[in-house]
């Protein structure tokens, strides 16, 4: 109740301000008033009932005009959070000014429009070559997978390991890409989520026996409602996260068992600063670890809370620096339906 009799004096101050000039007005013209009556000695009791006529005609003009100033400031105050310009029609104007008002802000507004306009066919035309040029960039990658493939060195399989990681960073840029617009790419089924850790595994087995890292692996048993693409892609980034930052120790993969439905990869890896964890899903944060270790792009992590967001699954970490690292993927809450 205070607050309410709070926000009318405000708004009854605001009313008082924006009309200084008529209620100056008013006061000056009602001095004359008695003055002239003063003047010409006329009884107490004839000036008395002449200020009364005239204080209650401009209190009720004045209660009716607050009375309306009061309904179009609570509508606009009502409208400020949801209203689009485009598309709103403004009520008649009350005066030239508050015209002129209502004719710069359609004119902003159209700008505004084409302004937005622009950028979007833009940022479609960007992501239209960047998709092109992706899709394109295969072809010559699997070209030169085939040329080192045909004889074995060590140079050689140096430049293929260096190839898989060009594959991975425009397999990044592809699933970026198609971030925007994920939800008309998924398919929804129930899935083995062994099938799906494996997909992840095979794919940097090489890496795996490269680095010598030993590899801990649990049947999970576990079947999950997902979109296998999408969810291979975020189990992929997590494995190339543990054998990015781990140069010696293991990898592990198992269902927690304080937590039911939830998968945990574990790495004997470098960690994460304390400090750091709160923000490593923030686009481009590379955190200390990442800036000395100049191997971070700051968009692996960022992409997986962003797919793991919209498949309804959860994703946190755990991490010592010099200890390792623990993700944990929860499946517990996805409320999506299979097709």
């Amino acid at each position: 109740m205070w607050s309410d009799i709070k926000d009318l004096a405000c708004i009854l101050a605001a009313y008082l301000k924006g009309n200084r000039t008529a209620v100056a007005a008013a006061l000056v013209s009602f001095g004359i008033f008695l003055l002239v009556f003063s003047l010409y000695s006329l009884p107490l009791e004839a000036v008395g009932y002449a200020s009364l006529l005239a204080g209650v005609f401009i209190l009720v003009i004045g209660i009716v005009d607050f009375a309306g100033f009061y309904k179009r400031h609570t509508l606009l105050n009502k409208m400020k959070n949801s209203i689009t310009v485009t598309d709103y029609m403004f009520s008649i104007p009350k005066n030239l000014i508050e015209a002129d008002y209502q004719n710069l802000i359609k004119i902003v507004d159209q700008n505004r429009t084409e302004i937005i306009n622009q950028k979007e066919k833009a940022f479609a035309d960007m992501v239209d070559y960047y998709t092109i040029w992706a899709h394109q960039i295969k072809t010559p990658i699997a070209a030169m997978r085939l040329l080192l493939q045909s004889e074995q060195s060590d140079t050689k399989s140096e430049l293929l390991e260096q190839l898989f990681k060009v594959e991975q960073y425009v397999e990044m840029v592809l699933q970026y890409l198609r971030l925007e617009n994920m939800s008309s790419d998924l398919v929804i089924k129930r899935h083995s989520l062994d099938d799906i850790v494996k997909q992840g595994i095979r794919k940097y087995s090489k890496l795996f026996i490269s680095k010598k890292i030993k590899l801990n692996y649990r049947e999970l048993n576990y079947d999950v409602l997902t979109d296998e693409k999408w969810l291979v892609f975020v189990v992929e980034q997590i494995l190339s996260n543990a054998l990015k930052y781990t140069s010696a120790g293991e990898i592990s993969i198992y269902m927690d068992d304080q937590l039911p439905d939830t998968l945990v990869i574990e790495d004997t890896g470098i960690g994460i600063a304390q400090e750091d964890l709160p923000r490593v899903f923030e686009k481009g944060f590379t955190g200390y670890i990442g800036r000395a270790d100049k191997k971070s792009t700051g968009i692996g992590l960022f992409l997986c809370k962003q797919i793991l967001n919209k498949l309804s699954h959860t994703i946190a970490i755990e991490s010592e620096v010099g200890r390792g690292t623990k993700v944990k993927i929860g499946f517990d809450n996805a409320d999506l339906a299979a097709d």
